[in-house]
C-alpha cells in the first residue's frame, strides 16, 4: 500500500511547479473562502478592472495612447456605475414594488378562485383543508415578501455604512487597478519560480478563457437585457426595465436561467393581456430574443470556445453557486475551465514499465 502511494506520488508530485501550483491555488481558495466578504471589494474591483482591460487593450491596438486609452475607460465605467445606481436601481425597484402591490393581490385572488374548484371537480384526488393550507401558505408567503420590499428603506439597512464604503471603495480599487497593472502584476510574478513553463501554460489558456468569457458574459448581459427592454416597451408591456433586468441576468445560468425567467415574463404577460393575441405576440418576441441569444449572440461573443459538457457546466453552477452565491454563478464556467485546464496540463513522471528488464515471457511459459 505504501509503495502504491509513493508510485502515485511521484508520478504526479514529483514536478516542484505543479506542487506551487496547488500550493497557491489552495491559499486563493482559503482566502476567498474565509475573508470573501471582508475582501468582496477587492474581488469585485479585480473582476471590473479586468472587464475594463480588454477595452483598453482594443483602443491601444488601434493606435490611441495609453493614457488617453484610460481616461477614457475610467470616465466611461464611472458614468455607466452612475446611471445604475441613480436610473437602473430605482426604475427597476419602483417597478418591483408596483408589481407587488397591483399584481399580487389579484394573483392570489385568482389562484385561490382556481383552488376553490378543485375539491368539487375532483374531489378524490383533492380535500378542502389541502386547499385550505395551501391558500393559507401561498397567502401569508407573498403578503410577506411583499411588505417586505415595499416597507424597505435606507433606515432599514443595518450595513448601510459598509455599503457606501463598498461604493467608495470599488471605483477607487478599479482606478489603481488599472493604472498600475504592469507594477502589481510583476510583484505577484516574483513569486513564482523563475522556470515556470507549465503555470505559464495553465495561466496563458486561462487568460484567453477567463477574458472571452467575463467580457462576453458582460456583454451579453447589457444587450440581452437591452433589447428586452426595448421591445417590451414597444409592446407596451408593464415592469419591462424590471423584466428586463431578469432577462439579461438569467444568461448568467446557462440552460437554467432562460427557462426560470420564463415564468416571470409569462405571468406579467397573462395578466396585463390575458389569453389574446397580445400575450402571443410578448411570448414570441421573447422566444425570438432566446433564440437570438443562443444562437447568434454566444457564438460571437464567445469566439474560444469554452469545451465543457453541459453536465459539467451544471454541476460547476451548482457548487461554485453554493460556495460563493451570484458571484460563483458568474465564474462557474471559467472556474471548472481553470479545473479542467489544471488536471489535463498537470506534468505527470512516466512510471517505470514492470518488464522493462525481463525478457518477454514465451507462449506457454
Amino acid at each position: 500500500m505504501f509503495q502504491i502511494f509513493t508510485d502515485w506520488y511521484k508520478e504526479y508530485f514529483s514536478n516542484k511547479e505543479a506542487v506551487v501550483l496547488i500550493l497557491l491555488l489552495t491559499a486563493g481558495l482559503t482566502v476567498v473562502v474565509t475573508m470573501g466578504q471582508v475582501l468582496a471589494p477587492v474581488l469585485t474591483a479585480i473582476v471590473l478592472a479586468y472587464l475594463l482591460q480588454g477595452l483598453i487593450n482594443y483602443m491601444v491596438g488601434h493606435k490611441i495612447p495609453p493614457l488617453a486609452a484610460f481616461i477614457f475607460t475610467y470616465v466611461l465605467f464611472f458614468t455607466a456605475q452612475m446611471a445604475f445606481l441613480f436610473v437602473l436601481v430605482p426604475l427597476t425597484w419602483g417597478q418591483l414594488v408596483r408589481f407587488l402591490n397591483e399584481q399580487v393581490p389579484r394573483i392570489l385572488s385568482e389562484a385561490n378562485a382556481f383552488l376553490t374548484v378543485l375539491p368539487e371537480r375532483y374531489p378524490d384526488l383533492v380535500s378542502e383543508q389541502w386547499v385550505n393550507e395551501i391558500s393559507a401558505m401561498t397567502t401569508t408567503t407573498l403578503k410577506s415578501v411583499g411588505e417586505s420590499v415595499v416597507t424597505f428603506s435606507l433606515a432599514n439597512i443595518p450595513n448601510l455604512m459598509g455599503i457606501l464604503i463598498f461604493l467608495v471603495l470599488v471605483p477607487l480599487l478599479v482606478f489603481f487597478f488599472l493604472k498600475d497593472k504592469d507594477r502589481l502584476i510583476s510583484s505577484v510574478v516574483e513569486l513564482l519560480p523563475a522556470d515556470r513553463p507549465f503555470i505559464t501554460r495553465v495561466m496563458s489558456e486561462m487568460d484567453v478563457q477567463i477574458s472571452n468569457y467575463v467580457r462576453g458574459k458582460a456583454m451579453e448581459i447589457i444587450i440581452t437585457g437591452g433589447v428586452t427592454y426595448i421591445t417590451f416597451v414597444i409592446l407596451g408591456v408593464n415592469y419591462a426595465a424590471l423584466l428586463g433586468l431578469l432577462v439579461g441576468l438569467s444568461v448568467v445560468v446557462p440552460y437554467i436561467g432562460a427557462t426560470v425567467v420564463t415564468i416571470p415574463v409569462a405571468v406579467a404577460a397573462y395578466f396585463q393581456f390575458g389569453w389574446g393575441s397580445e400575450f402571443m405576440w410578448v411570448m414570441v418576441a421573447y422566444g425570438i430574443i432566446q433564440a437570438l441569444d443562443g444562437n447568434v449572440l454566444v457564438p460571437v461573443l464567445f469566439s474560444e470556445a469554452v469545451n465543457l459538457h453541459p453536465v459539467s457546466i451544471i454541476t460547476a453552477v451548482l457548487v461554485f453557486g453554493g460556495f460563493w452565491g451570484l458571484w460563483g454563478v458568474f465564474f462557474a464556467i471559467p472556474l471548472a475551465t481553470l479545473v479542467k485546464a489544471v488536471f489535463t496540463s498537470w506534468p505527470r513522471e512516466p512510471l517505470p514499465e514492470l518488464l522493462t528488464d525481463k525478457e518477454p515471457l514465451e507462449p506457454g511459459q
